[in-house]
């Protein structure tokens, strides 16, 4: 477990030679004399790095600005990147090979050693460049100005879109493959072009293919907007639900989803009245359309998209080839998968895909439909692209716990109770991937997806032979660091602070450890009286209850593991603070979309915040200075108290998911995350204040690069 484009997407960020004309040098005037030096190049420093990337995007210019590697405090041609997606931009256009002259030296005499190999090529900003710099410095200068007579109403638009983009942070995941194998580099361009085509029928799923078209005639930051959200909506917690913030303003105002019938969408109990109805409207590979006298019908993904994926099924067939002879395990996927885009045989190609791992495969790749969480009834599944590289580090948390499954089953069955029985687990432990690009559902507007337990449905899923990943390269870059640390020091309490760590060692492993518990205990395919969780609970709570399962387990199990003497209780104490303070990151993006549908991951972090607090394992300190000495209350974790209090939360939800207990569950939702009982709001103030001080840095907004030559 655990977003349409708007313009032709860029494959690669490739260096393009500048050619140049030869032209005979004139003789010169006397022997005495000497050519003049070439100027030196331009300085680009008129514009910090930070509003840089932040005004180019505001200008819909895919262009970032990596670091000041040399901290010269100007951009070089080298710290420059361009990223995949927005506009049809690559780097070339940007930055060129630039052949470096010998010195010049006197008529008739002879060049210095040195010269007479002028050395490789060096960079150099094109004229193109040089343009676009000047339009970001004249931004940043003057500020975003609106032409003379525009509409008030579309003032206050324009306005909103940027409040809304300011609260993200362009935050680039850059793929250096210049150094892979020809087939290597071939193979990689079929992926790219494949998940081109993935954004289009993404697109079509979430019912905003047809608005692209409209995009052309708006602004820059309207431009980029959609590009980031895959849609016209605003997601941000300050522009969330604010009716001017859109990105076209003629977008419709109720739900959006390609995968029903538009009248149904405002219906309040449409997605239980079409489980009800016919259990084949729910099929999570199929879309709910209209047949003879109006009757509801479901219809296979590859009918509804047939062009879109016959399109990456060529791709797919593509790939297969460029690798040649070698990667049989991803190239028998490629070729499974390419099948999987013609006859929706999504579990045989699941088959193929379990078998991968970090052994016999440098890569990770999926590309199918998989997650349901972003669609009106949490029950279709969206296409969406994960690709990268398998990072070997995984290897020693795979030989740490894999002798340990069938316990960790067994522990979490008796905390379930019946009628849950323990059952063999046959999953593969997380491999760590450092991803290179996602697309579709895989690319959100804001943050990543960390951690990913697959497939969700079929054979694999069922029997416990799924693949669990956990992205290692995300929020690693120094500003996502130093924004973590800004955000910590002004919610703990210092005692807690000095348990807070920046290092992604216990971050990672609660991924491991959450996307492990999605293959035990009572999980989604887990059946109570012949009825499975979305049966039980309705979509969006069996999400819910779901990813409060694998969040609790994961805080269960780090107590667990120092009980076996796997890990160290300083590692477990850092991993609790850093989960408290993950939890406080959900619980600031707001519990409820614009069109009302749960936010799941910020349901079950109020859950545990609440339950954490009420069992005196967390304390707000309200007359307690922050660790940043600025802030007024604070949070303070008892770590003595923490082991019993993350045992009891993973009982209750477990426990609700082995009984299929549908009104244990409402109640825990209406207390604890809507606040219910809460009638003098002091939990709703502790709330505010972790949103209001989590808020204060922009969000890290994913954007990816990758270099091929």
């Amino acid at each position: 477990m655990k977003r349409t484009i708007i313009v032709p997407l860029v494959l690669a960020t490739v260096f393009v030679g500048a050619c140049s004309k030869k032209e005979e040098t004139p003789a010169a005037a006397s022997a005495s004399t000497t050519a003049a030096p070439p100027p030196p190049p331009p300085k680009y420093d008129k514009i910090q790095r930070a509003d840089f990337n932040r005004i180019a995007a505001e200008l819909a210019l895919p262009m970032f600005w990596i670091a000041d590697a040399n901290d010269n405090k100007s951009l070089d041609p080298e710290e420059l990147a361009v990223y995949w997606g927005l506009g049809s931009a690559v780097l070339g256009q940007y930055v060129a090979a630039k052949e470096v002259a010998a010195p010049p030296v006197a008529d008739g005499a002879a060049p210095a050693p040195a010269a007479v190999d002028a050395g490789p090529a060096k960079l150099a900003f094109t004229d193109k460049f040089a343009t676009d710099y000047e339009s970001i410095f004249k931004r940043q200068r003057e500020g975003a100005t609106n032409p003379p007579g525009l509409d008030p109403k579309e003032i206050a638009r324009r306005d909103a879109v940027l409040k809304e983009l300011a609260q993200g942070r362009v935050t680039l995941v850059q793929t250096d493959f210049t150094g892979a194998t020809k087939e290597e580099k071939r193979f990689v361009t079929f992926i790219l072009k494949a998940a081109e085509t993935i954004e289009k029928i993404y697109a079509k799923q979430q019912g905003v293919d047809g608005m692209a078209k409209d995009l052309s005639t708006l602004e820059a930051a309207s431009q980029t907007l959609f590009f980031r959200g895959q849609g016209p909506r605003c997601e941000a917690p300050l522009t969330q639900g604010n009716p001017a913030c859109t990105a076209i303003p003629s977008a419709p105002t109720g739900k959006l989803s390609g995968l029903y019938p538009a009248e149904l969408l405002d219906k309040p109990k449409f997605c239980e009245e079409l489980s009800r109805k016919d259990k084949t409207l729910v099929d999570p590979f199929t879309v709910v359309v209209k047949g003879e006298k109006d009757k509801l019908e479901a219809k296979k993904y590859s009918e509804v998209y047939a062009s879109e994926m016959q399109a990456v099924s060529t791709q797919l067939k593509g790939a297969a080839e460029a690798l040649g002879e070698t990667e049989p395990a991803l190239k028998a996927y490629l070729l499974a998968a390419a099948q999987a885009f013609t006859d929706d045989d999504w579990f045989t190609a699941d088959e193929a895909w379990a078998k991968m791992d970090g052994k016999n495969s440098k890569f990770y790749l999926r590309i199918a439909p998989d997650e349901v969480y972003d669609e009106p009834c949490s029950t279709k599944a969206l296409f969406h692209v994960s690709f990268g590289r398998i990072n070997q580090a995984s290897l020693a948390w795979q030989q740490k716990l894999d002798p340990l499954k069938g316990d960790m089953e067994k522990a979490l069955a008796d905390l379930a109770g019946g009628p849950y029985k323990a059952r063999e687990v046959a999953f593969s432990l997380p491999d760590f991937v450092d991803i290179a690009l996602n697309a579709g559902d895989s690319r959100k507007a804001f943050g990543a997806t960390i951690g990913q337990s697959l497939p969700n449905f079929g054979p694999v899923a069922n029997g416990g032979r799924g693949r669990t990943v956990a992205m290692t390269n995300f929020y690693t870059d120094p500003d996502s660091l130093k924004a973590t640390k800004a955000a910590a020091e002004s919610l703990f309490c210092k005692d807690t602070m000095a348990k807070f760590t920046t290092d992604p060692a216990p971050q990672l492993m609660s991924t491991v450890l959450h996307e492990a518990a999605h293959n035990l205990g009572p999980a989604h395919q887990y059946k109570v009286g012949g009825r499975i969780d979305r049966d039980q609970f309705g979509g969006p709570l069996a999400s819910t209850l779901e990813e409060l399962k694998a969040q609790s387990s994961a805080l269960y199990f780090t107590d667990w593991l120092v009980e076996k003497e796997k890990i160290t209780r300083e590692e477990a104490d850092k991993a609790h603070v850093r989960d408290v303070f993950w939890a406080f990151g959900h619980i600031s993006r707001g519990m409820y979309s614009e069109d009302k549908r749960p936010k799941n991951y910020s349901h079950l972090a109020a859950i545990q915040v609440a339950r954490l607090m009420e069992q005196g394992a967390l304390a707000w300190k309200a007359d307690e200075k922050a660790a940043n000495d600025k802030d007024a209350g604070c949070f303070s974790v008892d770590l003595a108290k923490f082991p019993a209090a993350a045992k009891a939360i993973v009982t209750e939800v477990a426990q609700i998911k082995s009984k299929g207990d549908r009104a244990r569950a409402d109640k825990l939702v209406k207390e604890l995350v809507d606040l219910a009982s809460d009638k003098k709001g002091e939990k709703k103030a502790v709330r505010d204040a972790i949103t209001e001080r989590m808020l204060r840095a922009p969000k890290p907004s994913f954007v990816y690069s990758i270099k091929l030559d």
